[in-house]
């Protein structure tokens, strides 16, 4: 800064403003000094600007869910969260460090301002683990008990009770539910379905399934196949199970909708196209990952901020 300071003619804190883009420094000046910068072969060094500050300047997003061929990273979650995450940190100034909970251990990781949990875990074993990292947190999923976490979620009781009101109202009377309420979120959603039944008199069966996919939900159905359990409708907690749950009942020699209802959970592009078209909750997963950064960057500023719930909707296809 003292060179480059000599050859402007100005003074190391011009300088020093100019290449942090401070509005202090008018437009001209600035692109002045970058050029004298970039004609000497000066650049500014981030690793050492944000030991300075004490800041990395980096956002850690963990991703609690393990990838496979079945339900990969290209699904809308946690694809559609990371949209509206990456979109609102980049413009905050903040890098993005993604990572799945497997490589959440690595020193970048620890070194971050805060950090984006992006699922829960097993009876909210990811929060606690990552809770002992002591940085900033904000997580995406179902409201936690102790109440001392920022979360952001969608109404998963509401999703349960749409899709409970669905069923009823299309004369279904022996559902079941397909999922694992180990998850919060799942949880939730199961609650919510359950009670919305419950005034109707209706007890649904559940089918526990710990791997969200078509191979799991197709499981399940041959499963109640094998067991002689008449249903007639089934609520399946993601899309990809709910997929799988159709082509079980296919296999059956039984058809969707004629003799089986089915409703999955994300509203995925690729249930729209499935063949029949899916009916699902919709979650809006840009407007998620958007509140999700903007609270993370409040926490990191020592500002105020807190849990915040998103609406759901049906979307009510042919199956």
């Amino acid at each position: 800064m003292a060179d480059l300071a000599e050859l402007a003619g100005l003074s190391k804190i011009t300088v020093s403003r100019a290449l942090s883009d401070s509005p202090l420094v008018n437009p001209e000046t600035r692109e002045r000094i970058r050029e004298l910068a970039r004609e000497h072969g000066y650049k500014l060094n981030i690793s050492a600007r944000n030991l300075r500050l004490r800041r990395s300047h980096t956002v850690a997003v963990i991703v609690e869910m393990k990838p496979s061929s079945d339900r990969t990273m290209f699904d809308p979650y946690p694809l559609g969260l990371l949209g509206g995450i990456s979109q609102e940190l980049t413009a905050a100034g903040y890098s993005v460090l993604l990572t799945t909970r497997q490589g959440a251990n690595a020193a970048a990781v620890q070194a971050a301002d805060g950090l984006i949990l992006l699922g829960q875990g097993v009876h909210q074993d990811a929060v606690h683990r990552f809770d002992k990292l002591g940085v900033p947190m904000v997580v995406w999923g179902a409201g936690l008990k102790d109440d001392s976490h920022v979360v952001v979620g969608s109404d998963n009781r509401l999703g349960g009770a749409v899709v409970a009101d669905h069923f009823f109202g299309l004369g279904r009377r022996r559902p079941v539910f397909i999922g694992n309420p180990s998850h919060p979120e799942i949880y939730d959603r199961l609650n919510g379905f359950v009670d919305a039944l419950g005034v109707h008199g209706i007890k649904p069966l559940l089918m526990r399934r710990d791997e969200f996919t078509p191979d799991s939900g197709t499981d399940a159905v041959r499963s109640l196949h094998a067991r002689w359990v008449d249903f007639d409708a089934i609520f399946a907690c993601s899309d990809l199970l709910a997929m799988g749950a159709i082509r079980g009942i296919q296999e059956m020699g039984r058809s969707v909708p004629g003799d089986v209802s089915v409703v999955g959970y994300d509203d995925m592009p690729l249930g729209a196209s499935f063949l029949p078209p899916l009916s699902s909750v919709r979650q809006d997963w840009q407007e998620g990952g958007i509140l999700l950064a903007r609270k993370v960057l409040a926490l990191i500023r020592d500002e105020p901020t807190e849990s915040e719930i998103l609406p759901v909707s049906l979307i009510v296809r042919a199956t």
